[in-house]
C-alpha cells in the first residue's frame, strides 16, 4: 500500500505540470487584458504608460518565458503578486481557503448522511410510493438551475420568513458575540450555502447508491446469505451495503472538482469571501496570478480527493489491497 501510495504521489507531479500549462495558455487567450482593463477607465493613460504596466507584471515577455518563470516560483509555492492590489497571492488564498473547505466538507458530510440511506431504502423497496417519490426528487434535483434555486431561498427564508441571513458569514454585531454565540451564528450563515451545495449532490448521489445496491442485492452470494436465514438488515447492512458503497467511493472522489466549481456560484450570490468569489473577482480584473494559484490549489485539492478515493477501496474491499 506504500509503495501505491508513493506511485500515485510521483504520478500527480506530470498531471499538475499539465494542467498548469492549460491553465495558463487559456487564461491569457481570454480577450482583454490587466492593463486594458486597469487603464480603461482613464483615458488620459499614455501608450508609454501602459507599456511599463506591462513590463512591471512582466506581459512584454513571450507566453513561454511567462510560463517558466512562473513555475519555477511555483516549485517554491510562490504565486507571485495580485496585480488588483499587489498583495501576494498565497496570501489571499490562505485567507479564504478555509471558508471554502468548511463549506465543501459540510456538503459532503450532508450528501453522504442524506444520499447513502435514501438510495439503499430506495434499492430494497425497489417500485414503491418512496423510490416513485425519490425519483421525482432527483428529477427536480438534476433539472434546477443553482442560481436561480439560491435566489427562490433567500426570497423565501431570508426576505419573507427572516429566518436565515442572506449574505456574508457572520452577523454585523459579531463582535460583541460570546465565542459559542460566533460559532452558532457562523454556522447559522451557513444553513443556506451548504444546504444549496449539497442539494444537486444528494440527487446525484442517491441515484448512485441505488443503482450500485439494486445491482448487488441481485447476487447469489445475497440469495445465500438470505437461505441462510440472516435478517434483512443484517443482509444489507453486512453484506450488501460494503460492496455497494465502491462505485459510490469512485462518485465521491469525482464529485470534488464540481464542488470546487460550484463555490464560483453560491459564493457570489451568497457574497461568501471564499475562494470562488476571489476567483470570480480576479477572472473578471484578468488577474493571471490569483487565477492560477486558486486553479493550482484547486486542482491539488481534486488530485488529492481522487487519491483518497483510490485509497478508500483497500478500506471498502479487501480483496483489491495493493501490497
Amino acid at each position: 500500500m506504500l509503495i501505491y501510495t508513493i506511485k500515485r504521489l510521483l504520478m500527480m507531479i506530470p498531471l499538475i505540470v499539465g494542467i498548469t500549462l492549460i491553465s495558463f495558455v487559456v487564461i491569457h487567450l481570454a480577450p482583454g487584458d490587466p492593463v486594458e482593463i486597469e487603464t480603461e477607465m482613464t483615458m488620459k493613460t499614455s501608450q508609454q504608460a501602459r507599456e511599463n504596466l506591462k513590463k512591471l507584471y512582466g506581459l512584454d515577455k513571450p507566453l513561454h518565458e511567462q510560463y517558466l518563470d512562473w513555475l519555477k516560483r511555483f516549485i517554491t509555492f510562490d504565486f507571485g503578486r495580485s496585480f488588483s492590489d499587489g498583495k501576494l497571492v498565497i496570501d489571499k488564498i490562505k485567507e479564504r481557503i478555509p471558508v471554502t473547505l468548511t463549506i465543501n466538507i459540510l456538503s459532503l458530510l450532508v450528501i453522504l448522511s442524506i444520499a447513502i440511506p435514501i438510495g439503499v431504502l430506495s434499492a430494497v423497496r425497489q417500485y414503491s410510493l418512496f423510490d416513485r417519490l425519490t425519483t421525482i426528487f432527483v428529477f427536480i434535483g438534476f433539472s434546477t438551475p443553482t442560481f436561480w434555486l439560491a435566489l427562490l431561498l433567500m426570497l423565501f427564508f431570508g426576505v419573507h420568513l427572516g429566518l436565515l441571513p442572506i449574505s456574508g458569514i457572520q452577523s454585523i454585531d459579531v463582535s460583541e458575540m460570546s465565542p459559542m454565540e460566533r460559532v452558532f451564528d457562523f454556522l447559522h450563515h451557513l444553513i443556506l450555502p451548504v444546504g444549496l451545495s449539497a442539494f444537486g449532490g444528494i440527487a446525484g448521489m442517491s441515484r448512485y447508491s441505488r443503482s450500485s445496491m439494486l445491482e448487488v442485492i441481485r447476487q447469489d452470494y445475497i440469495k445465500t446469505a438470505k437461505a441462510k436465514g440472516l435478517s434483512e438488515s443484517d443482509v444489507i447492512l453486512r453484506h450488501a451495503l460494503t460492496n455497494a458503497l465502491m462505485p459510490i467511493v469512485t462518485i465521491l472522489g469525482l464529485s470534488v472538482p464540481g464542488l470546487i466549481g460550484g463555490s464560483v456560484i453560491f459564493e457570489t450570490i451568497f457574497a461568501i469571501p471564499g475562494m470562488g468569489q476571489l476567483f470570480y473577482a480576479s477572472a473578471m480584473a484578468r488577474d493571471y496570478p490569483t487565477i492560477m494559484g486558486i486553479l493550482v490549489i484547486g486542482a491539488m485539492l481534486t488530485l488529492i480527493g481522487n487519491l483518497i478515493a483510490d485509497l478508500c477501496y483497500a478500506v471498502v474491499d479487501p480483496r483489491i489491497r495493493v501490497r
